[in-house]
């Protein structure tokens, strides 16, 4: 099946806009903790930087799934893929329940402007990784080059993620169910899938070998 380069360009844009949106809000929070103001923290960090954050990782996750890029072929995108896993635990189980904790008590911590700091950086960061490409293949990179998804897994990694905010939003939390179920379920079949493709011969008959020469009379 072919792959449409408009759907694959739309995950693109779609992840690089929700990754920009998710280091902006970072910084936001930065200055409104620093400001003493850690129920508006808490509001933005609930209502925008949580959305966008799983919007980011899952389209980052995805296009990494469903390119040749793959999750283990170069070291760049085991770092940013490393690196967005770390992000997601730090700010779903750490920073969240501290800034919900200060927006009861109105008092910040330094570790939360430290921790928003943080994360701020490890995105530009990843933002430099995805621009330079730096490193080489890693040792597990597999020698036949993966070919890149069918239409159809773009398109759901456009539709899961405007699903789960629009539920998010009328839920009143985020909720990136689609995009999770997208992830294990569909993008895990269809990559291993593509690997056996990949592993296949291709059924082509080698050429035969030039013939020797014939021997002079």
């Amino acid at each position: 099946m072919k792959t449409s380069p408009r759907w694959r360009q739309a995950v693109v844009w779609l992840h690089v806009v929700s990754s920009v949106a998710w280091m902006s809000q970072a910084l936001a929070l930065v200055v409104l903790m620093s400001s003493g103001a850690p129920a508006m923290a808490e509001r933005l960090d609930s209502v925008l930087l949580a959305p966008m954050a799983n919007v980011s990782a899952f389209t980052g996750l995805l296009l990494a799934g469903a390119t040749a890029w793959g999750y283990f072929r170069h070291w760049w995108v085991l770092t940013k893929f490393a690196l967005t896993l770390a992000q997601l635990y730090a700010g779903i189980f750490l920073l969240s329940r501290a800034l919900r904790a200060s927006a009861d008590t109105s008092v910040v911590a330094w570790q939360q402007v430290a921790g928003a700091s943080l994360m701020a950086s490890a995105l530009a960061f990843q933002a430099w990784l995805s621009v330079a490409k730096p490193g080489k293949k890693t040792p597990w990179s597999p020698s036949a080059k993966p070919p890149a998804a069918p239409t159809w897994v773009f398109v759901a990694g456009i539709a899961a993620p405007v699903v789960d905010v629009a539920a998010g939003i009328t839920l009143g939390y985020p909720l990136p169910a689609l995009e999770l179920i997208m992830l294990i379920v569909l993008l895990g079949f269809e990559r291993r899938r593509r690997r056996r493709r990949a592993q296949q011969p291709s059924g082509r008959t080698p050429r035969s070998a030039p013939a020797a020469s014939r021997p002079t009379v």
